[in-house]
């Protein structure tokens, strides 16, 4: 990214790279803010490749697929890359034109893609099957070398929980445990919710620690208060009410 923005002039490099910067930074926790600066980037630097595939995800990350989409074209007539290839076809999905993503996961660009990308693309597929409610044959594409394997990579445990959770909506709740825990196992990085998913089909309940401390700190505010008016109460019977005198 740095090596593109060389081929502008330094202060204008310098004002996209901080904006590109803030984009990393807050696309995970706030997209809005970080949809804003790519915007700020894509204004000042539209013909870097870097900038458009910032404001494809960026666009992305807030939902606007048709607009991450004609990004992430955009950045890849620049660069020729086939990387984008696997988001671009889930933004088909977000468009609501799933049979367009299992179109694209047949296209010859899937054969260039490195490991990483083809698994990503295998997820697409799947979730794509799924649009379709075509819920077996999202549970076989998912079925790969990759998830049977026992080595440990970045997109192990998202692969592992996607097929459990097309078990699950299949109605195979013994099989889908089983993979829930798998994805655990493998998610060093909480990156799914595979921990919550395990509890909910062992009927396990959480209760929010903070919630129930407040709600007690409620109920022992109303039991004082009760106290003292039933204090006031009785000295009020034993003194006799003044306006009784």
């Amino acid at each position: 990214m740095r090596q593109e923005l060389m081929s502008l002039p330094k202060t204008l490099a310098e004002d996209v790279a901080r904006n590109l910067v803030m984009v990393a930074k807050l696309i995970d926790e706030d997209p809005e803010k970080a949809y804003a600066y790519s915007r700020i980037a894509l204004r000042l630097a539209s013909r870097v490749a870097a900038v458009r595939e910032a404001a494809g995800f960026a666009a992305y990350a807030t939902q606007k697929y048709a607009e991450a989409l004609a990004e992430f074209r955009a950045a890849r007539r620049m660069t020729g890359s086939v990387d984008l290839w696997p988001v671009m076809a889930d933004c088909e999905r977000g468009l609501g034109r799933p049979e367009r993503a299992l179109a694209m996961a047949g296209e010859p660009e899937v054969q260039k893609l490195d490991k990483a990308g083809q698994v990503e693309m295998r997820l697409v597929a799947a979730g794509a099957r799924r649009d379709m409610d075509q819920l077996d044959a999202a549970i076989v594409t998912l079925q790969s070398p990759e998830l049977a394997s026992n080595s440990i990579q970045p997109w192990t445990a998202r692969l592992r929980y996607a097929y459990a959770d097309a078990l699950l909506a299949a109605g195979r709740e013994d099989e889908a445990r089983e993979w829930f825990a798998k994805a655990l196992e493998s998610d060093k990085d909480g990156t799914t919710d595979a921990s919550d998913r395990l509890a909910e089909l062992d009927g396990v309940e959480f209760v929010d620690a903070i919630e129930e401390e407040s709600e007690d700190a409620e109920d022992g505010d109303t039991d004082v208060a009760d106290s003292r008016a039933g204090d006031e109460r009785d000295e009020r019977d034993e003194h006799g009410d003044d306006s009784e005198r």
